[in-house]
């Protein structure tokens, strides 16, 4: 897969905010290196040449622990800062409101804060498109000027966070770009997701020659996009974004989770019947989610590249994997 590290011919005059001309590597520290969308991002950084400091659960202070991070930050001295770092799951947020919270809103404010200690930083916050909350088909595709309004509290803390980002660009000068990415998909990522949940069941239907396939509810519409494809708009957005800017990542389509199913179920070489469980289905669930990329394309020249079926292929490769001898059941958070 090419790396696309720069787009030639970039539309963001942003000399007066601290540009990063996008054709030289880039000193980076990446928070949630341990994560699902991690990893790709510093293959993706690593590709391009740039010098990456990743920092996991398990190698770097806790999200709360602001004096930690600025520690941290002025050992690195970084010029990106990919803040990816946070509570991911949004239907356990409804168990555990409070530490989703810590996590999503406080984390980002320790980052930020650390931030800064060092001029010129670009600091790209991961937020999500739950912030939107609950759309009316009317008013698809979402664009960056629909009203947030979250329906979970996972949603409400991305939210927060976003508020926090452009605070500090606003009071303190960090020039902090907010990236909203839609469904995100591909390898590794852990089977608490649905793309990943049906591909790991599909493969140990194959394995054991047929089996049923539990789920939620299949209805809703999501707009999916590649996590390779992701993690190239972080990094455009961190040479050509503005600083206090929100920007889509999207494929630009809705689709229905069953066409998941169908694209994986075609995919297995074992009979495989789907069967709803009713404790998988969220108390408060989207109908549909579509968003639109153009103030990203705008900025940038992004756009989506890898195709959902490509995608959901991949998946299932990795699926096959994990469930061989040795393999590993679930993978990133």
């Amino acid at each position: 897969m090419v790396a696309l590290c720069w787009t030639a011919g970039s539309k963001s005059p942003n000399a007066a905010v601290g540009r990063i001309e996008p054709s030289r590597p880039v000193r980076c520290l990446v928070t949630g290196a341990s994560g699902f969308v991690g990893p790709h991002l510093i293959q993706h950084l690593t590709d391009c040449d740039d010098t990456v400091t990743p920092v996991g659960q398990h190698n770097g202070p806790d999200l709360r622990d602001p004096s930690g991070w600025r520690t941290l930050v002025e050992t690195v001295r970084p010029e990106v800062i990919f803040h990816l770092a946070g509570w991911s799951d949004v239907g356990a947020s409804w168990s555990d409101p409070v530490t989703a919270y810590q996590t999503n809103a406080l984390g980002t404010v320790s980052v930020l804060e650390a931030a800064r200690a060092i001029d010129g930083v670009r600091v790209v916050v991961a937020s999500s498109a739950d912030v939107y909350g609950l759309v009316d088909r009317s008013e698809l595709p979402i664009s960056e000027f629909n009203q947030p309004k979250p329906r979970s509290p996972y949603g409400a803390s991305k939210l927060a966070a976003e508020t926090a980002a452009q605070a500090y660009w606003q009071g303190f000068g960090v020039r902090a770009i907010v990236a909203r990415p839609f469904n995100h998909l591909g390898p590794g990522q852990s089977d608490r997701f649905i793309a990943a949940s049906l591909a790991l069941q599909m493969a140990e239907a194959e394995r054991d020659g047929g089996g049923h396939i539990v789920h939620g509810d299949l209805s809703p519409e999501r707009d999916f996009t590649d996590v390779r494809d992701v993690v190239r708009a972080y990094r455009l957005l961190a040479t050509d974004g503005r600083p206090g800017e929100i920007y889509n990542i999207c494929s630009g389509n809705a689709v229905p989770i069953a066409r998941l199913f169908q694209i994986l179920a075609d995919a297995t070489t074992a009979p495989v019947e789907g069967r709803i469980d009713q404790s998988l289905v969220r108390p408060v669930d989207l109908p549909v989610l579509q968003g639109s990329y153009m103030k990203l394309h705008a900025a940038t020249g992004w756009k989506p590249s890898v195709p959902l079926t490509e995608t959901l292929t991949d998946i299932l490769d990795d699926a096959r994997r994990r469930t061989e001898p040795g393999g590993m059941a679930s993978v990133n958070p």
